[in-house]
């Protein structure tokens, strides 16, 4: 089974998703069970479909008692070692959140702005970002 990583640029730091259960691996689409890294009072576990062609990662997000918290939309960049056969998933911080009453937000704008100015992101994938949040939109 490949291995799967999650890398996010603020803060800094690559985290290795080993207790994260593979449903489904096929042809740039991976579906994944987890529980949350850090325990929370809204969810405390989920599924996330990585869509790696388009460049999301969407995630249905559960409250412990089994109901729908809300769907987290992020924006990723994905490199992928064949030799190695290991996924980095970069956050490239916008997220789209869509409520349980269909309402849709856009957050963390101010952050892939941040990570731009502060030279963590460059130019291609800040327009990579914004491009694929249009059209996940």
């Amino acid at each position: 089974m490949p291995e799967l990583y999650r890398k996010r640029l603020i803060p800094s730091e690559c985290i290795h998703l080993k207790n994260d259960t593979i449903v489904s691996i096929s042809d740039g689409h991976i579906i994944t069970r987890w529980k949350t890294l850090h325990p929370k009072e809204e969810f405390s576990y989920g599924i996330s479909y990585y869509v790696v062609k388009h460049g999301w990662k969407i995630s249905k997000f559960y409250k412990e008692n089994g109901t729908l918290a809300y769907i987290y939309c992020d924006i990723i960049d994905t490199s992928y070692d064949k030799n190695t056969d290991t996924y980095i998933f970069t956050d490239l911080l916008a997220d789209v959140i869509i409520e349980n009453d269909g309402f849709v937000r856009v957050v963390d704008l101010d952050e892939l702005a941040e990570a731009f100015e502060k030279r963590l992101l460059s130019e291609e994938l800040l327009k990579k970002a914004l491009r694929q949040t249009n059209q996940l939109l």
